[in-house]
């Protein structure tokens, strides 16, 4: 049925001013009485033949059709047999309607504009519907079909978001499989249904919707504005002295409005606050107030108001829950998170694809913790680093890196046999051991581009501010803590002890540990993600450009 449906797009286009486009489908009909009482719970004839006469009719024979938002609602109106959803006597708008009316306005904080959803046109409608005596069945009509498109449309734009990932995104694979059943709402009838119940209950998205309402805030607050004119002087100019450090803290402090300094010695206020600035808004911790910084320190609250807008959105492409435990990496931030029950139960530094081999957002599960993994090169890089590194050094290169090949059948084939005729027919592989690429703990998370967790011997990258170094895999600060904390903790295997695992790591061999509980793993794009409290909003550098085509497909 239609409302089962996941529309590629909204489909919205929105009725006129009035919603009278309908009236040009007018077509008389004969009288008959509805079947079941209305939504609303009060019936009209009239509503319900002049109604009938508009809509064009709904093919409910093709459950698989992509169907736009317009069909939602006549599909909606079909199965009530065209009774009104926001109306009552007298073609009075319910108290439901005017709930609507309020939550809509209440999208801003979404970071979507209100009138996306007719919002001026319905309110005036409901103040004639309000006044009047004796209102016409035709703006009974108009406001009650405007509200329930409205009502569809904005219910979808939570749940499932806007824009369609991959027109903006290429590696955007993160699926979003919640079911969008607002027409089955409406038609069951049982009670207004908030817009709330639609919206993301992941705790990222109420951190950036609080955080669009304070930075909304902030442009209209006049002393911020004013301290923010001196500081894009000062940007402008590329140095401060002295006297202007009272502007720079009035920003970071507007800003950053919990940030706490503490008396000490060494450390002065001014650089505390700054370099906490630098760290929350993805910037080289420098504790100077270098150029960098201070072009930072005079963006109007608008550019970051569309970048939380921009992330918001990204949430809403992902589930609308995560549950008690999940594991996410934030690809830009280059940080992971393991939450059991609201918490975050490890925290780590990750490395993850570089930008000519960036890591893609995408949903899985952790299926198994493998102790000393094989590593097989895989075709990307085998063209990339293998050939290139062979045509140069030769056998040498192959020695350097540990690979060995083989053959179709497994078979290992002997390096003075390869050369850069037959090079491609083989296949490659690095034995388990402190060389090998994935280090000596690997996390399978079965997925078509074959991204998983895993340690590396490259362990100076982690203290590296930059860590876009991978080939799109992730790379773990801490793998052995998680892999005891999966296995013993998890999966309640109390023998796994580091000392146990230190044992299986030197004998080189591999052993696969199978997870009875799979551990979802969401690796998304977010340049605004909260930080380790969970109580505050840091902005990350946008490392793979994918913002500024989200942005635009959103204003």
């Amino acid at each position: 049925m239609p409302y089962n449906m996941h529309p590629s797009k909204p489909g919205i286009k929105f009725l006129s001013v009035v919603s009278l486009s309908f009236i040009v489908f007018l077509i008389a009909c004969g009288p008959g009485k509805p079947k079941k009482p209305a939504p609303s719970g009060y019936s009209d004839e009239v509503f319900t033949e002049r109604l009938k006469g508009m809509m064009k009719p709904v093919d409910t024979t093709i459950r698989k059709k992509i169907v736009s938002i317009t069909d939602n609602m006549r599909y909606v109106y079909l199965a009530d047999d065209y009774q009104p959803v926001w109306i009552k006597e007298n073609y009075v708008p319910t108290p439901a309607a005017a709930k609507l009316i309020t939550e809509l306005e209440d999208m801003q904080w979404d970071g979507i504009n209100p009138e996306r959803y007719n919002l001026a046109a319905i309110k005036r409608l409901k103040a004639i519907l309000d006044t009047t005596k004796h209102n016409s069945v035709d703006q009974a009509i108009a406001f009650d079909t405007a509200l329930t498109h409205s009502y569809l449309a904005a219910s979808h734009d939570l749940l499932i978001g806007r824009i369609v990932p991959g027109s903006v995104d290429s590696l955007w694979y993160h699926v979003n499989d919640t079911t969008w059943n607002a027409p089955q709402l409406l038609i069951d009838a049982k009670g207004y249904t908030s817009l709330d119940a639609f919206r993301s209950k992941v705790p990222t998205y109420a951190l950036l919707r609080s955080e669009y309402k304070r930075y909304t805030d902030l442009a209209a607050d006049s002393l911020f504005q004013n301290a923010l004119g001196e500081v894009g002087k000062l940007a402008l100019q590329k140095q401060y002295a002295g006297e202007d450090l009272k502007n720079i803290n009035t920003v970071i402090r507007d800003e950053l409005p919990w940030l706490e300094t503490v008396e000490n010695d060494t450390v002065s206020e001014e650089k505390q606050l700054v370099t906490t600035y630098q760290s929350y808004m993805g910037l080289q911790v420098t504790g100077k107030v270098d150029s960098s910084t201070l072009a930072r320190l005079s963006l109007l609250p608008s550019v970051y108001l569309t970048k939380i807008s921009a992330n918001m959105e990204r949430v809403r492409w992902m589930q609308q829950q995560f549950g008690d435990l999940y594991l996410i990496v934030d690809v830009p931030l280059m940080e992971l998170f393991l939450r059991k029950d609201g918490s975050n139960a490890m925290h780590m530094r990750v490395v993850v694809g570089k930008p000519e081999r960036q890591t893609p957002s995408l949903f899985a599960t952790m299926a198994n913790v493998v102790i000393n993994p094989p590593w097989g090169v895989p075709p990307t890089i085998l063209k990339n680093d293998v050939v290139p590194g062979f045509q140069k050094d030769g056998r040498k290169y192959l020695s350097k890196k540990g690979l060995k090949a083989y053959d179709r059948e497994g078979k290992l084939v002997n390096a003075s046999r390869l050369n850069m005729g037959n090079l491609k027919k083989y296949t490659y592989k690095q034995d388990p051991g402190d060389d090998n690429s994935l280090g000596v703990v690997k996390f399978n998370l079965p997925n078509p581009w074959d991204i998983y967790l895993h340690d590396t011997p490259h362990r100076g990258d982690f203290v590296k501010r930059y860590r876009a170094l991978s080939s799109g895999c992730i790379r773990l600060q801490h793998p052995q803590e998680m892999a005891l904390f999966v296995l013993a903790e998890l999966e309640h295997k109390k023998y796994y002890t580091q000392g146990r695992l230190d044992t299986l790591i030197d004998t080189h061999k591999t052993r696969w540990e199978v997870l009875k509980n799979k551990i979802p793993v969401h690796i998304a794009y977010l340049t605004a993600f909260e930080d380790t409290t969970g109580k505050h909003l840091q902005f990350t550098r946008d490392i793979y450009g994918r913002d500024v085509k989200l942005i635009a497909a959103m204003q």
